[in-house]
């Protein structure tokens, strides 16, 4: 069935593009991957940024569901909502040996001169990201001149910069340390919250 082909693939390509990169996986690593025949690949995708602009659409498929919905169903408190989010972040980072992270940060990076459709792309999964995480601030109460969407864009900024930084000092201490401060902020903008 060529759905499920071409699901197959885009799956592989996910996964060998987080795991090696955009540059260092060819195509007929995804067909082999895939468990398809070269052909198959490109068949679905004519050229290699065919097929990333398909990851980068199925990240966007996955979000709510993979990221969004299980830190919804383990907490009803939004600080703590935030908070696990990223704590599945710290969790795929130690699982991997901090070679992990963020997969749409680290495609960012790459593609960021080269690619300017899967850049859009990129841009529209940080964007549904940051919507996501809003919603969850706006059940917190934020003062009223604060925006949740700019504190949302503030988390995103801290997730991308502490999984950068553990990757670079191959430990998870400055990720700790920045979300711990995450956690102030947010702690201190539902206190002023209250207060009005």
């Amino acid at each position: 069935m060529p759905s499920t082909t071409r699901n197959r693939i885009v799956m592989a390509a996910l996964d060998l593009f987080y795991e090696r990169g955009y540059e260092a996986t060819s195509l007929k690593q995804v067909a082999a991957a895939a468990g398809a025949h070269g052909g198959s690949v490109y068949h679905f995708f004519p050229t290699k940024a065919d097929l990333v602009e398909a990851v980068l659409e199925k990240y966007r498929e996955l979000l709510d569901p993979v990221l969004m919905a299980p830190v919804r169903a383990a907490t009803t408190d939004p600080i703590e909502r935030v908070m696990q989010l990223l704590a599945g972040y710290r969790a795929n980072l130690v699982a991997t040996g901090f070679s992990g992270g963020c997969p749409i940060g680290a495609l960012a990076l790459e593609l960021a001169a080269s690619h300017p459709r899967a850049l859009d792309l990129v841009v529209e999964n940080f964007d549904g990201w940051s919507r996501a995480v809003a919603a969850m601030l706006d059940e917190v109460g934020l003062p009223p001149d604060v925006s949740s969407g700019d504190v949302a864009s503030f988390v995103l900024t801290v997730m991308e910069g502490a999984v950068m930084q553990a990757k670079s000092y191959r430990r998870i201490e400055p990720f700790d340390a920045c979300v711990r401060q995450l956690r102030k902020y947010l702690e201190g903008l539902v206190v002023q919250g209250s207060m009005r």
